[in-house]
């Protein structure tokens, strides 16, 4: 609501005023838009470039690790990384686990998590390490591993680690919300979804975004109409699982969500295999690199 009128007494009567000048606002703001469409429309080519509004995507600090398309460096090292066996065909299986204790919802989310990727499966960790059950499953061929963990029954963080030798990477997760929580959710099917990864542009990003496709297959059946988006923005990934839908006339299209839904934020991606007493990280989150809201790093 606009700003109240100090100068009128009755508290409705400013509420009224406050609303109609915010509504007269935004129908000038409105007007003053159409009216530079129509300047630039007739001034065609010599039409000067279209306002960018601040924000703090666009007034990010410049950072010299951005991924240009022809970068030659980053393409060799893609042919030669922890992934390259995975991005030439190799086919992805992915082990699913959870901390010592679990709960009903966190058992929700692991279901879903294994409806949303083909091939991972779910195991009972029980009292057992984590670094046994690494060295189990690269014996039995999984190429993946993602351990969820929770505090007070809730999911609070979930570690992805890439068989059989690393690197391992640790994401702090927020806004879960399952299946049941979201409004007008559908089921999804088993067919392979297409996974569509968006703004992962620094090197580290670009790895990160090469862990995530590790654990989708590289030939979605597009006939099931099933996408997984990754979005970054502002160092924060949503997960998002959709299911295009058509109208009856086939003429308009629109999406249904199928769960889960959640946000991950990196807090550390480490060499090799889980090791949080003597491992060697290449990326981790510090205090001292909040010092600007304007500052990323994925």
């Amino acid at each position: 609501m606009g700003r109240l009128k100090p100068d009128v007494g009755n508290k409705l009567k400013r509420a009224e005023l406050a609303f109609k000048d915010k509504a007269n606002k935004k129908k000038e703001k409105k007007q003053r838009q159409i009216e530079r469409r129509k300047e630039a429309e007739a001034l065609g080519s010599e039409a000067p470039p279209k306002q960018v509004p601040k924000s703090l995507d666009t007034m990010r600090e410049y950072d010299e690790t951005v991924v240009q398309p022809d970068d030659e460096e980053v393409m060799g090292e893609d042919a030669i990384d922890e992934f390259a066996e995975h991005f030439t065909g190799a086919e992805s299986k992915t082990l699913i686990t959870t901390g010592h204790y679990t709960s009903p919802e966190i058992m929700q989310l692991v279901d879903e998590l294994v409806d949303l990727m083909p091939n991972a499966e779910y195991r009972k960790r029980g009292t057992a390490d984590l670094k046994p059950i690494i060295e189990g499953a690269s014996e039995r061929g999984y190429t993946m591993m993602m351990v969820v963990t929770s505090k007070a029954k809730k999911a609070t963080g979930l570690w992805v680690v890439k068989l059989p030798a690393g690197p391992t990477a640790h994401f702090r997760m927020t806004s879960v919300r399952l299946r049941k929580q979201i409004r007008n959710h559908g089921r999804p099917t088993s067919h392979r979804p297409e996974l569509v990864l968006n703004n992962f542009g620094t090197r580290l990003g670009h790895r990160i975004g090469r862990l995530f496709g590790s654990l989708f297959p590289h030939d979605p059946q597009f006939h099931g109409r099933r996408v997984v988006t990754l979005h970054n923005q502002r160092d924060f990934v949503f997960l998002r699982h959709h299911r295009y839908m058509f109208s009856e006339t086939g003429q308009r299209a629109y999406l249904q969500e199928l769960g889960p839904r959640l946000t991950l934020r990196l807090r550390s991606l480490q060499l090799g295999t889980f090791d949080t007493t003597h491992g060697l990280y290449e990326w981790h989150h510090t205090p001292d690199m909040d010092t600007s809201r304007r500052r990323f790093f994925l």
